[in-house]
């Protein structure tokens, strides 16, 4: 091949090269955007509602019933991981107890059967109760956690994308300013 058609050659992948880099970058900086947006949005929403596990040592806290949820002990939950344990290790197992092991679906189904049953009306009030923080704990705590967590993952791939494309890049400079 040709010294100029190798130069031209390489200019177009250099060119291209660069092109990447300023499409990655603008990826990874939207990504990384949306992670620090999702993962802080969590954080301020969780926060403000001031759930805490209770204390260690504290009864409501056993550790024989709650052994997972003993590093806990005492905090706040302010992030999708602490949300979905709050949720399924400290009010799902509060639930199971509301009607030994019975849905809010199945309870009120019950609660229709027998509307003058008070204890099947108590139930069915802490079950829909219960259900309902464990369901926004779970969808709106763990699940945007999760998906902030994904995006920064995402994020830092396609910067260090960026990063390896800048490198061939520069190789790619050295070769052309050799070929002159």
């Amino acid at each position: 091949m040709a010294k100029s058609q190798r130069k031209i050659i390489d200019t177009v992948f250099i060119l291209l090269g660069t092109a990447m880099i300023v499409v990655l970058l603008a990826v990874g900086g939207l990504a990384w955007k949306a992670a620090t947006f999702a993962t802080s949005s969590v954080h301020d929403e969780l926060a403000a509602q001031k759930i805490y596990f209770p204390e260690k040592g504290s009864p409501a806290l056993d550790p024989a019933e709650f052994p997972d949820l003993q590093q806990y002990a005492g905090q706040l939950v302010d992030n999708g991981t602490k949300a979905k344990a709050y949720a399924n290790g400290f009010i799902g197992r509060h639930l199971e107890k509301v009607a030994g092991g019975k849905t809010y679906a199945e309870v009120s189904t019950l609660a229709k059967a027998d509307p003058t049953n008070p204890a099947l009306q108590q139930q069915k009030a802490a079950l829909f109760q219960g259900e309902t923080l464990r369901g926004l704990l779970l969808g709106d705590g763990y699940a945007y956690g999760t998906f902030g967590q994904i995006t920064q993952y995402a994020a830092v791939s396609v910067l260090a994308g960026a990063a390896v494309m800048a490198l061939l890049v520069l190789m790619g400079l050295a070769h052309l300013k050799r070929l002159k």
